[in-house]
């Protein structure tokens, strides 16, 4: 019993090294992000204020700011970083569980049709007017529009009473295209050009309009969702090794797949409410975090969530710099990093590529 003990804190021992050595890491990373993207801006702050300011929040004082610069961070800047934190480390621990499930590096989040499920909903939210009876209107049909594409495609994989991965992803794929078609149909058949342009402006992807409510809502759904991924992350490494050898020690593989995949679907969709549709954030980083951290998901789903938050962060601040005092939207920025990146993907797994 003695000697189990031990082969187990010893096999705990470099998964935690890894785990602690890259949040350190990342963490310092995001704590730089996240100065650097309250200091710029139209109205530019100096990073000792900023910095002064952040730590007030914490109980710390360090130098009396100025209140027009704490307004303008606290106000406007500090909600746009944090939903920029959530959604992006959303869409990176729901990437890394779709790569571990579809055991596939170039799955993402929105394999099942689950972030255009989103896109329909906020579509139809702004084609109908809804926002003018409440600004909360646009998000929660995007999330209805998420779980119901979800429903969907799960009900479509199961026809028959045979449920299968193949399966389901063949009806994401299927789900996807029709909704993208009504999507179409309804940005070509609006008639207002303004409700044209933010619904196009929404499908790109932004998170220009944050509020500190946006956060409290979405906060609780990303967080949960996140917490399922983490707890389970060492069944997901079973699962990466086949479903009968999975079987054989002992998981429930039905129970803890259908649960990882409505986990990753609520984050996913989570993120479309509040953010729109930005892609590429859920297939770079937990893959690129697989080639430095390893396949291991006890250590890549956690970092996969700090790797998702500094990156979108990062995203964001480029996308309100670049050509200030506009800006362009976060989602072009990430297509821009990502698709050179997926390009690279194809190349060097050509042959898993050519099976999807």
């Amino acid at each position: 019993m003695r000697g189990e003990q031990t082969d187990h804190a010893i096999e705990r021992s470099p998964v935690i090294a890894r785990l602690a050595c890259g949040s350190a890491l990342l963490t310092a990373c995001a704590a730089a992000l996240i100065v650097t993207a309250a200091a710029v801006g139209p109205y530019a702050i100096p990073l000792s204020h900023t910095a002064a300011i952040l730590l007030e929040q914490f109980g710390v004082r360090v130098l009396a700011a100025d209140d027009a610069e704490r307004a303008i961070i606290e106000t406007i800047r500090l909600s746009r970083i944090t939903l920029a934190l959530i959604v992006g480390a959303a869409l990176g621990v729901a990437g890394a569980v779709m790569q571990g499930l579809f055991r596939n590096p170039m799955a993402d989040p929105g394999i099942i049709g689950v972030s255009t499920g989103g896109a329909l909903g906020a579509v139809a939210a702004i084609a109908v007017g809804a926002q003018a009876a409440s600004p909360l209107a646009l998000p929660a049909m995007a999330f209805a529009g998420a779980g119901g594409a979800l429903a969907l495609v799960f009900a479509v994989a199961s026809v028959g009473g045979r449920f299968s991965m193949a399966a389901l992803l063949l009806a994401g794929v299927a789900v996807s295209a029709f909704i993208a078609a009504v999507i179409a149909a309804i940005v070509l058949f609006t008639e207002e050009f303004g409700a044209q342009r933010e619904m196009i402006f929404w499908l790109a992807g932004g998170l220009d309009a944050s509020r500190w409510t946006d956060v409290r809502l979405a906060a609780p759904f990303a967080l949960a969702g996140m917490a399922v991924a983490v707890l389970l992350s060492r069944d997901l490494n079973l699962l990466m090794i086949g479903e009968e050898e999975a079987r054989a020690l002992g998981v429930r593989v039905g129970l803890i797949r259908t649960v990882l995949l409505l986990a990753a679907s609520l984050i996913t969709g989570t993120a479309v409410a509040f953010s729109g549709t930005i892609a590429f954030v859920g297939l770079i980083v937990p893959h690129a975090l697989r080639l430095i951290a390893g396949a291991d998901h006890r250590v890549l789903v956690p970092l996969s969530a700090l790797g998702g938050a500094v990156f979108l962060l990062a995203a964001d601040t480029v996308a309100r710099v670049i050509i200030a005092p506009a800006e362009v939207r976060v989602g072009i920025v990430t297509a821009v990093v990502g698709a050179p990146f997926f390009l690279f993907l194809l190349v060097r797994h050509k042959a898993r590529a050519g099976m999807l």
